[in-house]
């Protein structure tokens, strides 16, 4: 049965793709993965980010297997459509986070497969477009009262800083994520340094930077499922690490040093952070999943500082974010999977799930 805290206990597979839901699990789903080259990429840092999609989506594939479901893999190219048509898969997994190397263009794979008629799980092109220009989301999340850190956007380096804006300051590049260039050099304590970096980050990577005033403080981690009705599953990162200045996770904690090595996840529980999370997946127009980061200041006030539609959707044992955090409130992947695709069945067909049995139903 359903934990105190909102989680599923692990089933074994069933024998067959039936479920207790009033639908069966599709026959055939398709996993669409990023296209990933290194040439597609300006520096190594983003290509790693990318350079495992094919492998994750097989790992996915195994567990689909498992479930009587026939996975089939594609890669996010041009000849996607072809095959698609081809295949008519009944249910598409959408997992592409960037097209020849760009995150923007991933808004083009809902879009074909909005023109074939065939169900996908994760954001559509509105919410695929969003999240890709964070100065955006930033912009529609603090008009409609969810809190974020006072930020501008730098079109070009020597642009005026907004005065208003207090240091120390941190410097993201406004159309990738993964923690690319989130390094200890994106925190800036003064205005030479910032300009400095700025300059680099633009240079390089030919976009725009989001530069916002640094929270000193706690951060957790957010993970939206939809089912029935959205439940919001949070995690506090705890830092191993002490002696830095500023404590927060960089790019090489999350991609080059042994997993989870600098900070683990514990559950955090707080009504209020939830209600926030799920009006910025509202605002943000996701759909079935979503994952934001936030910070909490020494006030307990909480600031959102990352969205991710479509976030990297993996088990636990890639280090995946969302299936660590699932994990920890006893969620299997397994459950994740026949939730996501049974909620896409329901959103194609118009018809309304069936409750799902307490032993994999969270409560709310």
């Amino acid at each position: 049965m359903a934990d105190v805290n909102g989680g599923l206990n692990e089933e074994k597979p069933p024998g067959n793709n039936s479920t207790k839901t009033g639908y069966s699990l599709p026959k055939k789903v398709g996993i669409i993965y990023s296209d990933v080259r290194r040439e597609y990429f300006p520096t190594e840092s983003q290509y790693l980010t990318e350079k495992d999609a094919k492998d994750d989506a097989i790992i996915i594939s195994n567990y689909l297997k498992k479930i009587n479901v026939e996975p089939l893999l594609y890669p996010g190219n041009p000849e996607l459509p072809e095959k698609l048509h081809h295949d008519k898969p009944d249910v598409v997994l959408n997992l592409v986070g960037s097209i020849k190397g760009n995150e923007y263009l991933s808004s083009t794979i809902p879009g074909v497969l909005e023109l074939l008629e065939i169900p996908y799980t994760g954001a559509g092109i509105l919410g695929e477009s969003l999240v890709y220009n964070k100065f955006l989301i930033k912009k529609l999340l603090e008009q409609n009262g969810v809190p974020v850190p006072h930020y501008q956007l730098l079109n070009i380096y020597n642009d005026p800083i907004d005065p208003t804006l207090r240091f120390p300051l941190i410097s993201k590049l406004n159309e990738i994520h993964g923690a690319v260039e989130i390094t200890r050099e994106a925190v800036s304590e003064t205005e030479r340094d910032l300009r400095d970096r700025a300059k680099f980050l633009i240079e390089t990577y030919k976009q725009p930077v989001l530069v916002e005033e640094f929270i000193v403080g706690r951060e957790v981690t957010a993970i939206l499922l939809e089912g029935l009705n959205k439940k919001v599953y949070l995690a506090e990162k705890v830092f191993t690490k002490g002696d830095e200045k500023y404590i927060f996770a960089t790019f090489e904690d999350q991609w080059l040093t042994d997993t989870y090595d600098s900070f683990h996840y514990q559950k955090y529980q707080d009504p209020l952070l939830r209600e926030y999370v799920k009006k910025a997946f509202d605002i943000t127009k996701m759909s079935d999943y979503g994952k934001f980061d936030i910070r909490i200041d020494s006030s307990g006030r909480y600031f959102f500082i990352d969205s991710n539609s479509n976030p990297a959707f993996a088990p636990k044992e890639t280090a995946c974010a969302l299936g660590v955090i699932l994990d920890l409130y006893g969620i299997s992947f397994t459950e994740i999977l026949k939730r996501l695709l049974l909620n896409t069945m329901r959103d194609a067909t118009g018809k309304e799930l069936l409750p799902l049995p307490e032993s994999v139903n969270p409560t709310r």
